[in-house]
């Protein structure tokens, strides 16, 4: 089960406040290749984990760029897939290397969302001059994408905010630690997000921007096929917009 918990404030009272906190997992079957998140792309802007898959190379799940675009995505649900669609991954890899806003992109994808299965795409603008833009499109929803208020969200794999009994689970213990975040030290609130997520799906992940725009990426990797063997990497910068 793949779930997303996401908090944003593009202009917090408090200077200790943080614009965006987000914790997410990936339960990908173990098996399936996928990079360790890395920066990649021109200038080495972009930073996500990247699929191996083969048919399936260079999409990925959730990443951030240096430019404040960021995109998050989740299959949904659904009984039968089309082998025959084309590659979700490729709808997060491409927002992030666009020049497109999120709701120009996302209304792009809606026009084309029969092509794929199943899938929900967060994608967002983060910005500390003009302030934070999120967006959401589900092609298995509403036929437009909508700008989301500032505010707090859970997305699985059915439509955000649909209120399944482990996302609901999940969302009040991610609030617990929202609403501690600052007064914790950031290794601390990193270390209580990875805590939300569950501890057997193959990939964590935690970001963090604060009011200045100084973005903290953790990522939490299963070793193998071994739930009880993991490795945590960090990337921090600032971003340019």
């Amino acid at each position: 089960m793949c779930i997303i918990f996401f908090k944003f404030d593009p202009r917090p009272v408090s200077k200790n406040a943080y614009r965006l906190i987000l914790a997410a997992n990936r339960d990908e079957f173990y098996h399936r290749p996928s990079k360790v998140a890395d920066f990649w792309g021109s200038n080495h802007e972009v930073l996500s984990g990247l699929d191996m898959e083969e048919g399936k190379e260079g999409g990925t799940w959730l990443g951030i760029s240096t430019r404040g675009k960021l995109a998050a995505l989740t299959n949904y649900l659904q009984p039968r897939l089309d082998r025959d669609a084309r590659g979700r991954g490729e709808l997060v890899a491409q927002f992030l290397t666009t020049d497109m806003d999120s709701l120009t992109y996302l209304k792009k994808v809606s026009a084309e969302g029969h092509l794929y299965n199943g899938f929900n795409l967060i994608a967002a603008d983060l910005s500390t001059e003009k302030g934070d833009v999120v967006c959401y499109y589900g092609n298995r929803g509403d036929p437009e994408p909508v700008v989301l208020a500032p505010g707090t969200y859970g997305l699985s794999n059915a439509l955000l905010e649909t209120p399944w009994r482990k996302l609901c689970f999940g969302k009040r213990l991610f609030l617990e630690a929202v609403e501690r975040s600052q007064a914790l030290p950031k290794e601390a609130l990193v270390a209580q997000l990875l805590d939300v997520l569950n501890n057997e799906e193959a990939t964590n992940t935690v970001i963090l921007v604060d009011a200045d725009g100084h973005v903290t990426f953790t990522e939490r990797s299963m070793l193998g096929t071994d739930p009880s063997r993991w490795e945590t990497s960090t990337h921090e910068f600032r971003l340019k917009s």
